[in-house]
């Protein structure tokens, strides 16, 4: 009966974490209103690539015709236009497709560094404008062409003046607000100044809650450099999903609020604007990172993101997030709960019990913090199951949705296999399933993982230990290219989660072993933590998610540097060799 009733404890306290963990996860995902738009109807323009999973311009593999023009019937009852970049793209004319469906076009001309290719886009863009009088709205001869620098500014000018002298719409360039700022000489070659004003991605980034107001003042400024010329915004817009800059948070409820607080502002001053843009594409991972493929109205699949009014969810998944983090900390419990039910039978801590020698003297509060934690996480190792589920969970979510190659595929696969793996020792560990091996280092990890890559034999003694280093190592080289080159990098809390909850358990109970470690540790923790450091000074105190995952990255080096510190195992006379909950042979 008495074990019928531990049992039952046991229960109700899993029901109480899983609830908890549900909680979480509800928490940041609740129904949120970010406000209301401007009067109903549709966009002025949206920019349109209509790239698929496995399409990019940059293999030349384009949309087919029928996916046009089923992505044009799902857009004509929502916007007015759209806007297109190139003119040579795919077996099949836009124009033609646009107007089956009552859309106009501002028809883009991609403008590069290899001029063969723009007298083929001109000539092209000039051809269907000569045929699409009626569709193709306005001409635009270029694509921040002075930002990438692909061309000098005479030559560009050249091209638009052979491009406006060719046909009747009226021709544009399109370029970021800095650079018409350096080169207004380029505005009375055209007949209207595009201009692109994205508050994220500007060298200084405006938050959300004055991004709209900034768009509408750089406008203003426009209007007043270039007097009685017309202005019109080539690009605005927020991304759903990415890496914060300074207070530029990317994130849904985030990009609603954005486009509902455009669209009234857009209404209310008249502006004439393209919105960037229709559809999610997954292509733009390469160059711009995860930000720059989730700028859409529509995820790449087709589905809508934002409604127009309503309330939303950040993630409107996280009900199958919590889920699967329920269902990992069950099973990560069910590796650790022999530990558990042996608790009558072996009193053993999770820390170095104090040799017999001291055992009758008064404990250090150091030795007192580690037999709390020690023996806290030995007898309700479903807490530390839980917590290393939800961790898991939010590997899982944060990796999921951004699989946009097979590159980030096989990363994701080692990624999310590595920190189940260890969160599976972790807790055979504390059930005793798993020896501790306090002698393990960095060394010891680099040559287990160059006799794997050797397909030599590896045996299984240490296994823990150098999982674990090999995260700091990985992290090591994350923060090293955060600093160098950060612009469109993650912060990549999620891909440590697990890590980063078992060196904390390890911390706390005292379980890092002294006098084990080299040079190794030495440059993985002088490299963490000076990178952390420089990457936090980079970032700036308002960006977030640097500050986390740069805090993420000193915690992660706790084991490194313990590892370095000289001297008798421990403290007040620890044993060398610490048991975990309960041995293999009890």
């Amino acid at each position: 009966m008495q074990e019928f009733f531990a049992r039952m404890k046991v229960l109700g306290w899993g029901v109480a974490l899983a609830g908890l963990v549900v909680a979480a996860w509800w928490w940041p995902n609740r129904l949120v209103n970010p406000g209301q738009g401007g009067e109903s109807g549709k966009f002025n323009s949206l920019s349109y690539t209509g790239y698929r999973d496995g399409e990019s311009p940059l293999t030349d593999t384009f949309p087919t015709a029928a996916e046009v023009d089923a992505d044009f019937a799902r857009l004509a009852p929502i916007t007015r236009a759209i806007r297109t970049y190139a003119a040579v793209e795919g077996p099949f004319e836009v124009p033609a497709l646009a107007q089956k469906h009552g859309l106009k076009v501002w028809q883009g001309i991609w403008l590069g560094g290899d001029r063969a290719k723009n007298a083929v886009e001109m000539a092209r863009a000039i051809d269907m404008a000569h045929r699409y009088p009626a569709t193709i709205e306005r001409v635009i001869v270029g694509n921040e062409v002075l930002l990438r620098r692909d061309l000098p500014v005479a030559e560009l000018i050249a091209d638009i003046d052979h491009v406006r002298a060719s046909v009747k719409q009226p021709v544009a360039y399109a370029d970021v607000s800095d650079f018409w700022d350096q080169f207004p000489q380029i505005a009375p070659h055209v007949d209207v100044v595009l201009i692109h004003l994205l508050p994220y991605w500007e060298d200084v980034p405006t938050g959300i809650g004055r991004a709209v107001d900034v768009v509408g003042q750089t406008y203003a400024h426009f209007e007043k450099l270039f007097p009685g010329k017309q202005i019109a915004i080539g690009e605005t817009g927020w991304p759903s999903r990415g890496r914060q800059r300074r207070d530029a948070v990317p994130g849904l409820v985030n990009q609603a609020r954005f486009l509902r607080g455009f669209m009234a502002l857009a209404a209310a001053k008249h502006f004439d604007y393209n919105f960037i843009e229709a559809f999610d594409q997954d292509w733009k991972y390469e160059n711009e990172g995860i930000v720059g493929a989730n700028w859409g109205i529509f995820t790449a699949d087709r589905q809508v993101k934002i409604p127009p009014q309503g309330a939303l969810r950040e993630d409107p998944a996280w009900a199958w997030h919590a889920g699967f983090s329920v269902l990992c900390g069950v099973v990560l419990w069910g590796l650790g709960r022999k530990a558990f039910f042996s608790e009558e039978k072996n009193q053993k801590t999770f820390v170095p019990s104090p040799s017999p020698a001291i055992r009758n003297r008064r404990l250090s509060p150091y030795l007192k913090w580690q037999k709390f934690f020690g023996s806290f996480f030995q007898k309700r190792t479903f807490f530390l199951a839980f917590i290393l589920g939800g961790a898991l969970g939010l590997a899982q979510a944060s990796t999921a949705p951004v699989l946009y190659d097979m590159h980030v595929r096989l990363a994701a696969v080692v990624n999310l296999g590595g920190q189940a793996l260890l969160a599976g020792l972790f807790m055979s560990r504390l059930a005793g399933a798993v020896q501790p091996a306090p002698q393990r280092n960095a060394a010891n990890a680099t040559r287990r993982v160059l006799n794997a890559l050797r397909l030599k034999r590896v045996c299984w003694a240490g296994l823990f230990e150098d999982v674990a280093l090999l995260f700091v190592w990985t992290a090591s080289v994350q923060q090293v290219l955060l600093v160098f080159d950060p612009r469109y990098r993650e912060f990549p809390v999620a891909s440590f989660a697990v890590p980063l909850v078992v060196t904390l358990a390890r911390a706390f109970a005292g379980d890092f072993r002294r006098g084990t470690g080299g040079r190794e540790e030495l440059v993985l923790g002088l490299v963490l933590v000076g990178g952390a450091v420089a990457s936090a000074v980079q970032e700036g105190w308002l960006n977030g998610q640097s500050l986390l995952w740069n805090g993420c990255a000193v915690v992660l080096t706790v084991g490194v540097w313990w590892s370095l510190w000289p001297g008798p195992e421990g403290r007040d006379g620890l044993r060398s060799t610490p048991s975990y909950g309960v041995s293999v042979g009890s």
